[in-house]
């Protein structure tokens, strides 16, 4: 069945610094910063959370409905994703401002900064999630990084439909205040994080990954560590599923996205979290071994051993 998709949709401007970050950066500076960083390469990519999830489940066999935004310059990514034989039919065609911009760069350690432009994102809770008498077929869903107000309405809108999601605030986690993350969480039935926003949930909402796994209405806390895998917590309990080994670390660029693609495959199957994690982190290390969010190919066979 559909999986609905919540999220941005963007165009990635990628480079890449030879150097480290930390090698240029002066902490005892940091007050009055004012830094450049040479990037000899520079490439753009399709992109956006909501897009680079959805390319990873289309690849897997998944039906994703993608719910979001694009601007006037958005034709080409609407043909790109209904080329892949997505559902485009919840995607908003802002007639003024531009689609997403994010301008990322990289450095040797694969450590990242980033500049994001919401662009029509901004319009994105335009769009609402359908009723049940419109789409009743729609199994499961994401509240993915995306424009606050649409993050805000779609997890309440998704919960009043019926339909269960993971709540992956992502970068986005810092728009929401410690009260606004307790109540979207009250929502969610699974929570995605990596290791950095598991520990500024905490930090907003005084609950740990592991205090957050009990509450009720919470089937698992997922977070990510990069090539160490994830750790689960369930109840209150806590599972380490490791990492998969990449042929080669290229660019973690939508990493984190093709790993929940992964969760969602298998959430929306009933598989146990620990194979849905499993599969993600299969496809986070198949993703890292190309450049862009959307170019790594995806083999079926992946499916057989997770």
């Amino acid at each position: 069945m559909p999986a609905l998709i919540c999220g941005s949709l963007a165009f990635d401007t990628i480079a890449t610094f030879p150097g480290r970050f930390a090698e240029q950066i002066l902490p005892d500076q940091v007050h009055i910063l004012n830094v450049s960083f040479l990037v000899p390469t520079l490439r753009r990519e399709w992109g956006g959370c909501a897009g680079n999830i959805a390319y990873n489940l289309q690849g897997l066999g998944g039906a994703p409905v993608i719910l979001g935004a694009v601007g006037v310059d958005g034709d080409a990514y609407l043909a790109r994703v209904r080329g892949w034989g997505a559902d485009t039919s919840l995607i908003l065609r802002d007639a003024v401002l531009h689609t997403a911009q994010c301008h990322i760069t990289t450095d040797r350690d694969n450590n990242q900064i980033t500049a994001f432009h919401p662009g029509a994102m901004s319009h994105a809770h335009l769009m609402p999630v359908p009723a049940k008498a419109e789409r009743g077929d729609l199994a499961i869903g994401i509240i993915a990084p995306d424009g606050r107000d649409a993050m805000w309405q779609h997890a309440h809108q998704m919960h009043a439909q019926g339909i269960p999601f993971v709540f992956d605030p992502g970068q986005q986690l810092p728009q929401f205040d410690g009260a606004e993350h307790r109540e979207i969480l009250g929502l969610a039935r699974w929570v995605a994080l990596n290791d950095y926003e598991a520990r500024m949930l905490q930090e907003r909402t005084g609950e740990s990954p592991e205090a957050l796994s009990r509450r009720p209405n919470l089937q698992g806390v997922v977070v990510t560590l990069a090539d160490q895998g994830c750790e689960l917590w369930v109840r209150g309990a806590r599972t380490a599923v490791p990492g998969v080994k990449a042929e080669r670390v290229v660019d973690p660029t939508g990493c984190g996205d093709a790993f929940r693609a992964g969760l969602l495959y298998g959430l929306e199957r009933g598989w146990p979290l620990a194979r849905c994690a499993a599969l993600g982190n299969r496809l986070g290390a198949l993703k890292i071994a190309e450049r862009g969010p959307q170019n790594h190919a995806i083999d079926p066979s992946i499916l057989g051993a997770a």
